[in-house]
């Protein structure tokens, strides 16, 4: 079933005494989602921002596989952030930044006033736009249309529909149950994310089959991609 859980430790396990959340989700797709960060960020080197980094062990585990790369995390959640510093301590990596507080649903994100930097090779965002409103998903792709480097990439994981159809029936059953938690979540499709990606100046350019009926999507820049 697919991986959807809006805030870590909140019916599960508590934090460790020093703050750390885990997500079991994190231990099922940080190989494959790994795998394909890595086929392009592999031997480069720059910054990627982290949208809504969760728990944390997304940031320290792919910061320890890509040396060369800074990671940024951010989020909005008070123990996310929390489980986030604590997971940076725990790895003791010098190529993770200390997570900053994000309001990805803003038109315009104020990313120097955060101490972060204005251009970014990837930008990478797991499990976040289905259990967020839309406009969630509206901040990601103009942000990614604003701050990513001439040839980055925008690596968004989760569920989603392929074209009006899910692809397996508890990713629908899924569906389902968030919209009646929630009307303005849901599973996105990859027909409304195409349309946000163009009018944004990026492209779909890979689909890549995940664990639990997940993929990653790849989005590149395009010439007509806007200028900050």
């Amino acid at each position: 079933m697919a991986d959807g859980i809006v805030e870590f430790g909140r019916n599960g396990a508590g934090p460790e005494p020093d703050g750390r959340l885990d997500s079991s989700a994190f231990h099922r797709n940080h190989t494959a989602i790994g795998t394909v960060l890595e086929t392009f960020l592999h031997g480069r080197s720059g910054d990627v921002l982290e949208i809504g980094s969760g728990t944390g062990q997304h940031a320290s585990e792919f910061a320890r596989r890509l040396p060369t790369i800074t990671w940024w995390p951010t989020d909005l959640n008070d123990n996310h952030l929390r489980s986030i510093a604590a997971w940076r301590a725990h790895a003791s990596l010098d190529n993770v930044s200390a997570p900053v507080r994000l309001d990805a649903g803003m038109a315009d994100w104020p990313l120097a006033a955060l101490g972060l930097p204005s251009t970014f090779v990837a930008m990478f965002c797991a499990n976040v736009i289905h259990i967020a409103p839309w406009a969630v998903a509206q901040g990601l792709f103009a942000a990614a249309g604003r701050h990513l480097a001439a040839d980055g990439r925008l690596f968004l994981y989760g569920p989603f529909r392929r074209d009006g159809a899910h692809n397996a029936p508890c990713n629908a059953a899924f569906d389902d149950s968030l919209r009646r938690q929630n009307p303005h979540w849901g599973v996105r499709d990859t027909a409304d994310l195409r349309a946000l990606a163009k009018e944004n100046g990026l492209r779909l350019s890979d689909i890549a089959e995940m664990p639990a009926n997940n993929a990653v999507l790849t989005f590149a820049r395009t010439t007509s991609a806007r200028k900050i």
